[in-house]
């Protein structure tokens, strides 16, 4: 689904902006006790670096004035939030995919598209290990109140495909769809330009796509690590049964 921008007003799961082409509400979701996630309160994105005056002027009209960034301090200097005035709270999970790309070349290794699968599904296992502090802030952020927030990393995939994943799982979405989410992003990002000469075409379709044993990968850690989704979100995200329910009063119409 897309939205153009003089029809804003009319919800949709994604706001078709120039400068950005994964820019997309979480409302509508059924989550829990039947209750729909609200829409213009939460959104995901890729950078967003590269909005034009267009785009600034329609984010503008939903009043979105918090970004919750999951880039690296790099990612950040070259692409810098392109919001004006918004309150950027980093959330910093550095890149670890093209480092190890590289340093797999540097070791005589070939690069293929199943080697590749593999660094992403160890990224989202990292998620887990090395970076729940962050998401825990995300959601501390999302507690406070209730005003547009958008959060994003660079393609609005991985970092924040695991953060929409906590997001909607904590406000009762169902499994299934929270999978289908994740993957809306085959439908809607574009890959970058690049001459770069690291990777094949092949590998670099499964570096800048979204696959469900991605997304799998994370959560069975989740699982192995904490039991059930819910442990993980009460123990490692501090989610406990009252910041449950605020979350639910804040979020869920």
């Amino acid at each position: 689904m897309s939205i153009t921008i003089a029809g804003m007003n009319t919800p949709t799961r994604r706001l078709e902006l120039l400068g950005s082409t994964n820019f997309r509400d979480l409302g509508g979701y059924v989550g829990h006790a039947g209750r729909q996630i609200r829409w213009r309160r939460l959104f995901r994105s890729d950078h967003l670096a590269e909005l034009t005056p267009q785009d600034v002027a329609a984010l503008s009209a939903l009043g979105l004035t918090r970004v919750c960034d999951f880039r690296g301090v790099q990612e950040r200097m070259v692409h810098p939030c392109g919001i004006p005035g918004a309150k950027v709270h980093a959330l910093s999970i550095e890149p670890t995919v093209v480092q190890g790309m590289q340093s797999l070349l540097a070791a005589g290794k070939v690069l293929t598209p199943q080697v590749t699968v593999e660094l992403m599904e160890q990224t989202y296992r990292d998620f887990v290990r090395d970076n729940s502090p962050r998401f825990a802030e995300l959601f501390a952020h999302l507690l406070h109140d209730d005003s547009p927030l958008v959060f994003h990393c660079t393609a609005g995939k991985d970092r924040t495909g695991f953060a929409a994943a906590l997001i909607l799982t904590a406000l009762g979405v169902p499994r299934t769809v929270v999978m289908q989410d994740y993957l809306l992003t085959n439908d809607f990002y574009r890959q970058p330009k690049t001459s770069s000469t690291l990777a094949s075409q092949e590998v670099l379709d499964v570096l800048w796509k979204v696959q469900a044993r991605f997304l799998e990968a994370a959560l069975q850690t989740v699982e192995a690590g904490h039991g059930d989704l819910d442990t993980y979100l009460s123990n490692a995200i501090g989610l406990g049964p009252a910041e449950r329910r605020r979350l639910h009063a804040l979020y869920l119409g």
